[in-house]
């Protein structure tokens, strides 16, 4: 029966870390693409962030070993790897796709768990603040080192945006002056009771399993 449960609990991982990636391609679309990068890097920041924190500290809690969190993050960055591929081999250029940078966030995660001698709480609150603070830092080097966004975005339109939704010169400044900051600041804030709900639904895994 011991067998069952580890088996059951590592599928759990690969299918919940499958449609988490799935699950951020529909709610934050424009994360992967290079055209709204800019315009939309706050709002989507924040999606990512709290989708990454309440997948990762779910089966962190859930295994109870630090180093899970890593180990979903890397199942979402291998799945988005290959949807960057499938882009890549329809003939759009390699810099068309951005894939989202959730490996580093989730080890700062795991080692706020580590740290705290596996405390659940702490987990929650400094680990879920550290993935808040760090994705947008991380994204945003991330995109420095692609072509500018907007080059792309024009050359190579998406084939599913409607003629209205064409992409339109970024007025960055007119909203806010430092998009990795705000996203941060709006990460941390969320992405902590985001990361609550991800530790209360191993109770309900719990009685599911019993």
């Amino acid at each position: 029966m011991v067998w069952l449960r580890r088996t059951t609990h590592y599928l759990f991982i690969v299918v919940v870390a499958v449609n988490s990636t799935l699950l951020t391609i529909n709610a934050g679309d424009y994360i992967f693409y290079t055209d709204w990068m800019w315009t939309s890097f706050v709002v989507f920041s924040v999606s990512q962030s709290t989708m990454l924190a309440v997948g990762a500290i779910y089966y962190m809690l859930f295994t109870g070993v630090p180093g899970t969190a890593t180990y979903y993050a890397t199942i979402m960055a291998i799945y988005t790897w290959v949807a960057k591929g499938a882009w890549f081999a329809l003939g759009y250029p390699y810099d068309f796709v951005v894939v989202p940078v959730w490996i580093p966030s989730a080890m700062l995660m795991d080692l706020a768990y580590w740290a705290t001698r596996r405390n659940k709480h702490a987990a929650i609150l400094i680990g879920g603040t550290l993935v808040g603070l760090s994705f947008p830092l991380f994204n945003m080097v991330n995109l420095l080192l692609v072509r500018d966004p907007l080059e792309v975005a024009f050359k190579y339109p998406r084939p599913t945006l409607p003629a209205y939704m064409t992409p339109i010169e970024p007025q960055v400044g007119k909203f806010y002056n430092s998009p990795v900051a705000l996203g941060s600041g709006a990460g941390a804030v969320l992405t902590v009771p985001i990361a609550a709900l991800g530790a209360k639904l191993n109770t309900w895994t719990y009685r599911w399993m019993a």
